[in-house]
């Protein structure tokens, strides 16, 4: 079954049930990606090491030829 599959199954259930909806899959990806880059900013900060670069900075460097 697809996550796609899941989530009308889901939905629904819960339009029968009377219940809220589920939120849509890949709806928050980005809060989780923002979540993570700050816990890990945090934690460099914690280890006394330096919060690094722009992130774009790092992906022009990887993305640039050989």
């Amino acid at each position: 079954m697809s996550i796609t599959q899941q989530y009308l199954l889901d939905t629904h259930r819960a339009r029968q049930h009377g219940e809220p909806v589920p939120p849509a899959p890949g709806l928050n990806d980005w809060h989780v990606v923002r979540e993570l880059r700050d816990h890990r900013r945090f934690r460099a900060v914690l280890a006394g090491r330096p919060v690094g670069r722009h992130p774009l900075r790092s992906l022009r460097r990887w993305a640039r030829p050989l």
